[in-house]
């Protein structure tokens, strides 16, 4: 079976890393057909300019420049709109998820997972790009969402493989801002997704800074409280 994928990257205010991604990602996928989609939410640096020189060096390179209403979730939805591959993989695009993983992860969506996730070593292992006060906030976090009877070690991963199919039959049901789209596709969506953990090791991020702040907090904290409303009145 040829693998065919389309590559969303959420991208704000990566200007030194986007380069050195793609020339990652060429190298690791010779052999695969693919797309890449940066979805740049209105960055301030150099983004837009490197995304549009790269969009016409690459015919696979198909980025999409977001203008207003800056959301991470957002950003996946509309790269997953344009894809035009049915098997979908999101990742960061500050270098801290890996694509050397991108094979281990295919072999295992092949055995008939919906979902397959590069999870973090959250107790042990190395997470070069995790400080332990993220680290305890991710095992909280994750602590917090057992409740939903996610099979995965971590729900609050950007780094996933899965269906267009799930996005597309689920769509109207997501929470759909925020950070953690891949907690919204496995809690929110009709069916229960079969899942597969692909343990990583989370680089040190480079050249740019955490994302992370207050109103993405409340904003997860509002997600949580509305997955767990739909789950006690269903």
């Amino acid at each position: 079976m040829r693998h065919e994928i389309s590559i969303i990257i959420p991208a704000l205010n990566e200007e030194k890393n986007i380069k050195p991604l793609t020339l990652k990602i060429i190298k690791v996928l010779k052999k695969t057909k693919f797309e890449i989609i940066f979805v740049d939410d209105n960055s301030t640096d150099q983004s837009k300019k490197i995304l549009l020189a790269l969009s016409k060096k690459y015919k696979f390179f198909n980025p999409i420049l977001r203008k207003k209403n800056r959301d991470l979730t957002q950003s996946c939805f509309d790269g997953i709109k344009k894809s035009k591959y049915q098997n979908i993989l999101i990742l960061d695009a500050d270098l801290q998820h890996d694509p050397k993983y991108i094979p281990q992860m295919f072999k295992e969506f092949y055995k008939g997972k919906d979902v397959v996730i590069g999870a973090r070593k959250l107790t042990s292992g190395k997470n070069k790009g995790l400080s332990e006060t993220r680290r305890f906030a991710s095992v909280f976090l994750i602590f917090l969402f057992k409740i939903f009877n996610i099979q995965t070690k971590d729900p609050m991963s950007g780094y996933f493989l899965f269906k267009k199919d799930i996005y597309l039959k689920n769509k109207n049901r997501f929470f759909g801002k925020g950070f953690k789209i891949l907690a919204d596709l496995l809690i929110n969506s009709k069916a229960k997704l079969k899942t597969k953990d692909v343990f990583i090791d989370f680089n040190r991020r480079y050249e740019s800074e955490s994302k992370m702040n207050t109103k993405i907090l409340l904003i997860l904290i509002q997600f949580y409280i509305v997955s767990l409303m739909r789950k006690l009145l269903t």
